[in-house]
C-alpha cells in the first residue's frame, strides 16, 4: 500500500540528511550520553499518526541510536487513555482531547499538555466508477447518517449506498461525526446509520471502497491510494467543491481538515522532550511532508 510504502522511501531520501545532522547534533540534547546506555519511549494512539510516528521513530533512532521509540497504535482513545493511566510516555491523537479525559487525568495527578504535530485531511473516497464526484456537507451528513440510502438521490446510479466508518475508538471516526455528520453542531446528537459498516483501520477502509462499487469511506490523505477516488467537497450548496489535496488544506479552503496531535501527561522533561522538540525539527517534518501530511511550519 502507497502509504506504508511512502515511510520507507522516505527513511531513504532523510537518512543522510539525518545522518549529517547528527555529527554536530549531540550538544543539544539535554541528556548527558553517560546518563544511560539506552531508553526506550512508549508512544501509542492514533491510526492515522501511526506510519507517520513509525517513520519517526526510525529516523530518530538513526541520528540517537541510544533511544528507542517504541509505537503502537489502537486508535486516538486507546493512546489517550494509557496517558492518563501513566502507561505510556506520548499519546496520539487524531483529535482534541475531550474535556471528561482532561478531568479523569487531572483525578490521576495528571496535567495534559498538547502539541499540535502536524496537519491532515480527511477525504471522502468512493469507487473509481462511481459518477459522482461532488458533494455538500449536508448531502455527506444525510448519507452518513442514512437520510440518503441510494446514490440516484445525490446525482448517482441506481445504487444502494454502503457507508464506511472507522471504529468508535478512532479519532478519525469522532472528527468526521462531529464536523460532518453533526456538521459541527455540538448539540446536534446525530449518529452514524446503524448499517454503517465500522472497519479497524484506513487500510481496510481503502481495500474496502476499491472493491465495492456502491460504498462510501472516509480516510486521511496520506493513506489514499490511486485505486480509490476522492470527492470534492462544499460546505454548501453556494460554496465551490474543494478538493482534499494538501495545498488545498494548507490553505484552509478544503472543508474537512484537521489538527494531529501529540499529548503528554505533564511538563516533558528528558528524552521526552528532547523527542518531541525533534519533530518540529525541519528534519521531522519533511517525513510530514513525504508521507502525505501537512508540515505545521
Amino acid at each position: 500500500m502507497r502509504a506504508i510504502g511512502r515511510r520507507y522511501i522516505t527513511i531513504g531520501i532523510v537518512t543522510g540528511v539525518l545522518a549529517l545532522s547528527a555529527c554536530g547534533s549531540e550538544s543539544k540534547r539535554s541528556q548527558s550520553d553517560n546518563t544511560v546506555d539506552s531508553v526506550t519511549l512508549t508512544n501509542r494512539g492514533s491510526d492515522t499518526i501511526v506510519n507517520l510516528a513509525l517513520a519517526w521513530a526510525e529516523a530518530y533512532h538513526i541520528v540517537y541510536p541510544d533511544v528507542s521509540i517504541s509505537v503502537t497504535g489502537g486508535g486516538s482513545g486507546t493512546g489517550i487513555a494509557a496517558m492518563i493511566n501513566g502507561t505510556v510516555d506520548i499519546a496520539n491523537a487524531s483529535r482534541k482531547m475531550k474535556d471528561k479525559e482532561i478531568s479523569n487525568a487531572k483525578d490521576n495527578g495528571f496535567v495534559p499538555l498538547e502539541y499540535a504535530i502536524a496537519r491532515d485531511g480527511i477525504a471522502v473516497i468512493v469507487h473509481p466508477q462511481n459518477p459522482v464526484n461532488r458533494l455538500t456537507l449536508q448531502q455527506l451528513s444525510d448519507i452518513f447518517s442514512g437520510k440518503v440510502t441510494n446514490w440516484i438521490d445525490v446525482g448517482g446510479e441506481d445504487r444502494p449506498i454502503v457507508c464506511l466508518s472507522r471504529e468508535v475508538n478512532s479519532g478519525t471516526h469522532v472528527y468526521f461525526l462531529e464536523t460532518v455528520v453533526r456538521m459541527g453542531n455540538k448539540k446536534d446528537e446525530t449518529f452514524f446509520a446503524p448499517s454503517t459498516l465500522l472497519l479497524p483501520s484506513s487500510e481496510g477502509i481503502i481495500s474496502e471502497v476499491s472493491h465495492n462499487p456502491n460504498a462510501i469511506g472516509y480516510d486521511g490523505l496520506g493513506y489514499v491510494t490511486e485505486a480509490v477516488k476522492t470527492i470534492a467537497v462544499a460546505p454548501d450548496y453556494t460554496s465551490p467543491y474543494i478538493s482534499p489535496t494538501i495545498e488545498n488544506v494548507i490553505n484552509n479552503s478544503y472543508p474537512i481538515s484537521r489538527s494531529l496531535y501529540m499529548y503528554v501527561s505533564s511538563e516533558p522533561t528528558g528524552y521526552t522532550k528532547d523527542y518531541i522538540d525533534w519533530i518540529y525539527s525541519s528534519e521531522a517534518q519533511l517525513i510530514v511532508k513525504e508521507l502525505g501530511f501537512v508540515p505545521v511550519n
